[in-house]
């Protein structure tokens, strides 16, 4: 099934967007292949004021944000998870605002156990338990706890208005790359299917526009990956036993270089999952085979 994305962003880096009441939106100038356009940061409330996803350290971003926010009062710094490209702007705003942070907690994988691309030095004033209210003025936050995409990974949905701040869980223009050890991914389908039994209205990812249609987007989007599954056993049968880097070619196709590892990460994710279930085997190594 083909995955709606939205794509269409013209909103300038630095420059500030007000989505609905109470929630403003500024990119970070920090685009990738991963990031597209960049990180979104969210401005929530008024006057006594939150940042969701303050960023990377960037000292255009914060100057931005401390713009945005003028005359007002930047209370609360919270964080979805603590990859580099949403957590280490944390700490030159708490040190510009004297704001406190919150979290579900630090990084859950050491760098030498595979935490690549995790923001080790980020661990939260606040710790935000799965089902947990953060609260401000004018505005209340509820935290579920959606591993998946990072172990340590939070969405919020916003009291009175149908939001939920999906992160990197959901993207609008992309799917998350879900790469273990700190990447799971039947937790990333446990995460997606809690998301998709709920019935909110917009979702405002940590990268790209707002899903303004949430429940056929992540029909699709569960539905992809339930087919990249498929093709994942279906491609390691046809190969008799092969690793998931051997995988991302016929299971891909053409890929832009530097989408191949990534690939194959998330690749490595299935496999894993399908050998919990029984689907599949290690045969030596990283090899694996149809069970």
């Amino acid at each position: 099934m083909s995955i709606p994305f939205y794509r269409n962003d013209p909103l300038a880096h630095g420059a500030v967007e007000e989505i609905v009441p109470g929630v403003r939106r500024v990119v970070c100038n920090n685009p990738s292949a991963f990031t597209f356009r960049g990180t979104n940061s969210y401005i929530i409330g008024r006057g006594k004021v939150a940042v969701l996803d303050p960023g990377p350290e960037d000292d255009a971003h914060l100057a931005a944000l401390l713009a945005a926010t003028q005359g007002e009062t930047i209370t609360h710094v919270i964080v979805s998870h603590t990859h580099r490209d949403h957590s280490p702007g944390a700490r030159a705003l708490v040190a510009a605002t004297g704001a406190g942070t919150w979290g579900f907690g630090p990084h859950v994988t050491p760098p030498e156990a595979g935490g690549e691309g995790g923001d080790h030095g980020f661990v939260p004033g606040h710790r935000v338990a799965d089902g947990e209210a953060i609260e401000g003025e004018g505005w209340r936050l509820t935290a579920l706890h959606t591993p998946g995409h990072c172990a340590n990974h939070l969405c919020f949905a916003m009291d009175g208005n149908g939001v939920l701040f999906s992160a990197d869980h959901v993207m609008s223009w992309s799917t998350s790359v879900v790469s273990p050890p700190d990447g799971d991914m039947a937790d990333y389908m446990r995460s997606l299917e809690r998301v998709m039994a709920r019935e909110d209205s917009l979702l405002l990812p940590g990268h790209g526009p707002a899903i303004t249609d949430p429940k056929p987007f992540l029909k699709a989007l569960h539905a992809h990956r339930e087919e990249r599954e498929a093709k994942v056993v279906a491609a390691l049968a046809k190969a008799g036993e092969a690793t998931a880097d051997e995988l991302v070619a016929p299971v891909y196709g053409p890929l832009d270089p530097r989408l191949v590892r990534p690939a194959g990460r998330s690749l490595l994710s299935h496999l894993l999952k399908l050998e919990q279930e029984g689907r599949v085997r290690r045969t030596q190594g990283e090899s694996f085979s149809v069970a």
